[in-house]
């Protein structure tokens, strides 16, 4: 049933209906509205009580406190929590403290870090009321947007917001800017008249407005149809809220590597507890030692070096005007295998602009005003031909320009484009105007594709001002100017115009025509024609600078680049041809059409070398996102329009631009470019590579060096030569001597060659078999130094001496410092003559921890604490030599650089699902 004022309080859930497709008549008779008064005021309460306020509910906001309850959601995190407890219940308060005073601060940077960004990010939203006109019982009155309801008659002028779905029933050159909903760049002529089927795509339903758009030119009214959640931002924003955002790379494999450490940690607590039982010593004894070693199983520094690493990447791009919402995001950017890149907004500045301009016998290039031919800027002000047809454009048009330095415009996207084009050129184009004021304006109609006004001059003269089709504009030409005179228009010349033409639109620009005429006397004539012919101008929506370059950049580092647009396939075609999206291969484009009812296992093998996907919907966005996650990448995807949340949402990386994006794209980003600059995404992705690879050689660096742990305690034991270290030696080295070198190895600079190699493989380890088998190799060559050490100071001290284990608690802090300086590569070594760029927070740590052993050698309150005692010269002598030899043989044992990584044969190749996708897109080329 329709809406009616009777029994209208009973309905609470608005029905979503085809009204694009019902007569006018119809669809006011349904919502029982007026098409000149709309509502009454009463009947406007009754519904606004029956439906609800016209407003979305707010994407959902991360508090405080799921902020800092985040910081602990991870396995190492919660290991280090049970070995606290452990560490507890056997007498060891003093170790558990620390322990949790690890936890701690890794959990208040993260929160500090994660906080911060959040408050960045929401300060970027729109703030202030909105407001909106309507007629209701036949008067235009202004109300808040949210107390609009289904049946209220909506009034449309220039700039204003479309506050709710309408169906329109009056329209003047009414043009709507849908490219925040649709992804489409050109904003959309409406037409009340007009009415569409029903599997009409959003963006070609020219008899509706939508909410969440902005009207760019004309006028109209539309009665409303829907009102918040049931519109169809309130669709999409249902589509966001179902979006699951996926783990990050790292997160799975650091908890991969937790559940690793743990079955390790255990295996090691029983194993020597088993040990030192059959050896003889006390339970307890061996509980406390068996603890001492699970912990030592776990690298305590790791969860504070990976936040603190992260955190200090997000610091980084923050300065960069980069927001980052998540610690993680920054890692994940630098596993990017696929970058989604929304073309309206995103890669284009999202407003028309002339960028070609063909007059006389020569094409110019147009950027921001400087016309430039054949490489060289040419003076338009001094060319006759040019200045003439900025003239005739900014005469013929109906922008009004408001500020007096000609710094603001309103009017179409189209006439907008061409005046400002000639004020940046020189035009004093209000100047112009008040000295041909226009008499009579004749729009362009049905068998009239064209636009023509009539202007008398100040000092008398006449003048007829044309422009539209370039074929109809050319055909109603005799004349054409060359060098400043009117020369007779020949057939070569009609047909090198035309060829002009065809070129321009071949290259998705919008082409019109400019001509004109002088005339005898204020008349505008009945028939137009002997015009003098201009030029043509081809205006698009502009690419953002060094978009193709950047293209190039990212697909050097083995990242795919794909554009997923609203627009119509030729346009989207030549905008991948100027990005060079395929690398110099044929450009594969597939409609959205393709995508319908297809199987989500089949999609994902069509959508792998697709490299433009046109006419996009946001369910396509998503669909496509899912597509490629499913085919095993890690996806990226960038956008601004609310038509863009749920797919930003579903990527491993949402990426929003803060000045030109919606308030959706920025709260389900994980990323927000506040100052839309794109490039930046090449520096992050950088970043994320390193963050990734220093993260890997710190914990090569800690596993490591806990398993000299493990192996040296464990021998110790078994041969029945005692413990070498006690437990609170252990707890010393493992947050003391052990984080400050690891966090130091987090900051190592960006290797050279890090955006020359393709992005890692997202199901690949951590920590690798090869690693685990290095990791073990050279933890064995520092357990047996350590244990040299050991036995040679039980032997000369005696069993049980304090100086025998602070021989190894020595052998073992100073080992693992050179070993840091030993992981700073896995392939160079400090005898390799390609040095590595310098880590000066490694020299600091390294020299800071050999002051800190110093002290629990020599002061007598550590010294109490941690059970050591002096050493003579010889016992440092021993010691060097301990640690010496286990370094030389690790470095020379490295393993040889391999060759540089190259993408694979199968990642270039042309296979049968690309034939599969050219033919599609040739099919709907061809419908088309």
């Amino acid at each position: 049933s329709g809406l009616t004022g009777a029994g209208v309080e009973d309905v609470q859930q608005q029905e979503r209906r085809p009204w694009h497709v019902m007569p006018l008549k119809d669809v006011l008779s349904q919502l029982n509205s007026a098409e000149n008064n709309g509502l009454s005021t009463k009947e406007a309460g009754v519904r606004l009580r029956a439906y609800g306020r016209n407003e979305l509910q707010a994407t959902e906001k991360r508090s405080d406190l799921l902020i800092l309850v985040g910081q602990f959601n991870s396995l190492p995190v919660g290991l280090l929590g049970v070995s606290a407890v452990v560490s507890l219940i056997t007498g060891g308060a003093l170790d558990a403290a620390v322990i949790l005073g690890v936890v701690v601060i890794n959990a208040a940077i993260g929160f500090v870090t994660e906080r911060q960004a959040e408050k960045t990010i929401r300060s970027l939203a729109e703030t202030g009321a909105r407001l909106a006109h309507v007629y209701r019982s036949g008067e235009i009155i202004e109300i808040p947007l949210e107390d609009i309801v289904p049946g209220d008659l909506l009034q449309l002028s220039p700039g204003s917001y479309v506050a709710a779905d309408v169906r329109l029933v009056h329209s003047h050159r009414l043009s709507v800017d849908e490219s925040a909903l649709t992804g489409e760049s050109l904003p959309v002529t409406k037409d009340y008249e007009s009415i569409a089927g029903e599997d009409t795509p959003l963006g070609d339903r020219i008899n509706m407005a939508f909410m969440g758009t902005h009207v760019t030119g004309g006028n109209g009214r539309g009665v409303v149809v829907a009102t918040a959640k049931a519109t169809e931002l309130g669709q999409i924003q249902t589509m966001v809220g179902e979006a699951e955002s996926p783990e990050t790379p790292m997160q799975k494999q650091l908890d991969k590597m937790g559940t690793q450490l743990a079955l390790l940690s255990g295996g090691v607590c029983a194993g020597v507890f088993a040990v030192g039982i059959v050896r003889g010593f006390a339970w307890l004894e061996m509980l406390k030692s068996s603890v001492s070693l699970a912990v030592a199983a776990v690298p305590e520094g790791l969860p504070a070096v990976a936040t603190t690493t992260l955190a200090m990447g997000i610091k980084d791009m923050r300065s960069r005007n980069v927001a980052v919402r998540h610690l993680d995001a920054v890692e994940t950017l630098g596993s990017v295998q696929v970058f989604c890149l929304d073309k309206t907004g995103t890669l284009t500045l999202n407003r028309m602009a002339v960028v070609s301009v063909h007059s006389g016998d020569a094409t110019f290039s147009v950027t921001e005003g400087v016309f430039v031919r054949m490489g060289e800027s040419v003076d338009a002000m001094a060319c006759e031909e040019l200045v003439r047809l900025m003239q005739v454009v900014s005469l013929c048009s109906e922008t009004v320009i408001i500020a007096a330095d000609e710094a603001k415009i309103e009017g179409s996207a189209t006439e907008t484009a061409l005046v400002e084009m000639s004020i940046n050129a020189g035009i004093d184009v209000q100047a112009l105007r008040d000295q041909y004021p226009t008499l009579k304006t004749r729009y362009r109609a049905e068998g009239r594709p064209f636009m023509s006004t009539l202007h008398t001059s100040t000092d008398g003269k006449h003048l007829l001002a044309v422009k539209g089709s370039p074929e109809e504009v050319l055909a109603l030409s005799d004349y054409y100017l060359k060098d400043g005179k009117p020369v007779r228009l020949t057939e070569a010349v009609r047909q090198n115009i035309m060829a002009e033409n065809e070129r321009m639109a071949g290259d998705a620009l919008r082409v019109l025509g400019a001509a004109y005429k002088d005339l005898k006397s204020a008349q505008m004539p009945k028939k137009t024609d002997h015009l003098i012919w201009l030029g043509l101008t081809g205006m698009a929506d502009p690419m953002r600078t060094g978009m193709d370059e950047l293209m190039a950049h990212y697909q050097h580092a083995g990242i795919k680049t794909v554009m997923i647009t609203g627009d119509q396939s030729a346009t989207a075609q030549a905008i991948g041809r100027q990005l060079g999206l395929s690398e110099g291969r044929p450009l594969k484009v597939l409609e959205s059409g393709a995508l319908e009812d297809i199987d989500s296992t089949l999609l994902a093998g069509l959508v792998k070398d697709v490299h433009v996907f046109a006419r996009v919907s946001p369910a396509h966005k998503l669909k496509i996102v899912r597509a490629l996650q499913d085919a095993g990448n890690v996806v990226a995807m960038t956008g601004d329009g609310i038509n863009d949340g749920p797919a930003l949402k579903a990527a491993d990386i949402g990426v929003a631009m803060g000045g030109t994006g919606t308030d959706v794209a920025r709260e389900v980003s994980d990323v927000v470019l506040e100052d839309d600059n794109l490039h930046t995404m090449e520096v992050a992705v950088r970043q994320g590579r390193t963050i990734y690879n220093n993260i890997r050689k710190t914990i090569h660096f800690m596993v490591s060096t806990n398993l000299t742990e493990i192996e040296v305690m464990l021998a110790g034991i078994a041969a029945g030569v005692g413990q070498p270290m006690n437990p609170m030696q252990l707890l010393w080295i493992n947050l003391v001597t052990d984080i400050f070198p690891g966090l130091a190895l987090s900051m190592e600079p960006a290797e050279p060659d890090v955006m020359d190699r393709p992005p890692r493989d997202p199901d690949e380890p951590i920590i690798s078999g090869s690693d685990l088998k290095r990791m073990i190799f050279e933890s064995g060559t520092i357990g047996v130094g350590t244990m040299a050490a050991y036995l040679y100071g039980r032997n000369r001290y005696g069993i049980g001496a304090p100086q025998a284990a602070t021989m190894a608690f020595t052998s073992l802090t100073v080992n693992e410092l050179a070993h840091a300086l030993s992981s700073r590569s896995h392939y160079r070594t400090v005898f390799s003559k390609d040095k590595l760029p310098p880590n000066r927070y490694l020299n600091k740590a390294i020299i800071g921890m050999l002051g800190a052993q110093a002290l629990a050698t020599w002061v007598p309150g550590v010294r109490r604490l941690l059970g050591t005692a002096p050493l003579g010269i010889i016992d440092f002598a021993v010691v060097a030599v301990s640690v010496l030899v286990p370094f030389v043989v690790n470095e020379f044992t490295k393993p040889e650089r391999p060759a540089a990584l190259a993408l694979t044969d199968e990642q270039t190749s042309e296979d049968e699902v690309g034939d599969e996708i050219t033919l599609n897109q040739t099919k709907s080329q061809e419908a088309a």
